[in-house]
């Protein structure tokens, strides 16, 4: 029974129980005077202070009661679902590609999109031929390494 309709009770509990704590923190009395009067009238009193911080606490305690229930209910949805009525959450077409993966997800990278696309594939020969645009060959041993710690030198 966790279906759209529980959901959309919740919500609605949630909502007025948010209304009413906003209309509760702007009757107390404030540093600033507050909503309410302090004169004289009908809410004064050190009686009012209490039934408006037991009433602020009681909204409080439902609210956040309302907002786990509403986590663990979107926890437990097995499928994306919309509130707004005809509309759906988009699906793939059963036989369809599967969607473009991030341009860094490939061994050429981010830099290997910058070189033009001009580059052969990783391990595919280079065309023959001169070209102006193509790095020098590597060499063929590489150089050693540093045994310790590189000191500049003065002259």
């Amino acid at each position: 029974m966790t279906g759209l309709p529980m959901l959309s009770v919740v919500i609605a509990i949630h909502l007025m129980l948010v209304l009413a704590m906003i209309g509760v923190v702007l009757l107390q009395k404030s540093e600033g005077g507050g909503l309410v009067s302090t004169t004289s009238g009908f809410m004064t009193g050190r009686g009012t202070a209490n039934v408006l911080t037991r009433t602020t606490a009681l909204l409080a305690a439902g609210f956040f009661l309302t907002s786990l229930i509403l986590s663990l209910l979107a926890a437990h949805s097995s499928a994306p679902a919309s509130l707004i009525p005809g509309s759906a959450p988009a699906r793939q077409a059963p036989g369809a590609p599967p969607p473009v993966a991030p341009l860094n997800s490939g061994s050429g990278g981010l830099l290997g999109t910058l070189g033009g696309g001009n580059a052969p594939p990783a391990g595919t020969p280079a065309p023959p031929g001169p070209s102006s645009s193509a790095p020098p060959p590597a060499p063929s041993s590489p150089a050693p390494a540093p045994t310790g710690p590189q000191v500049p030198q003065s002259r």
